[in-house]
């Protein structure tokens, strides 16, 4: 019985729900660190319950060391980052961007040559076209495209 005039012990505190919860997510982790079997988990539990003050919470865990930290979650291995979808398609805005600029080069040198001998002569940029066509169904089907 509690006298009025006397301090209240840590340990004769009285305890809140939250404060359960939080001894029974402690159980929770020594379960699945092994450090406990169901049967011990469920009598636990029932005494987390049915205390009172901390004293009694206390004394639930106190065989308990904590659980070793979680290992760190697996390394994914890297992908292939040529036709990735890495930098939201940086890969294929650096291949059309290429293609375009050889393709604006042989038209301007095919102009200016064309221009000096007074008439077109044979369009050889049209054989740039076939690498065009790749480039469109690569981005067509998504490859090298953000997701």
């Amino acid at each position: 019985m509690l006298r009025m005039n006397e301090p209240v012990r840590t340990e004769e505190l009285r305890v809140s729900d939250v404060e359960r919860r939080v001894v029974q997510d402690r159980l929770h982790r020594a379960v699945g660190a092994g450090q406990l079997d169901l049967h011990e988990f469920d009598e636990r539990v029932q005494a987390v319950w049915a205390a009172r003050t901390r004293g009694e919470l206390d004394h639930v865990t106190r065989d308990l060391p904590e659980p070793p930290a979680a290992p760190p979650p697996p390394r994914r291995a890297p992908r292939h980052r040529v036709f990735s979808d890495t930098g939201g398609g940086t890969a294929m805005r650096v291949l059309t961007t290429v293609w375009a600029s050889i393709v604006a080069v042989n038209v301007v040198v095919w102009l200016l040559v064309s221009l000096g001998n007074g008439g077109p002569v044979y369009p050889w940029f049209i054989w740039l076209a076939p690498s065009g066509a790749v480039l469109a169904v690569l981005y067509g089907t998504g490859i090298g495209r953000p997701r």
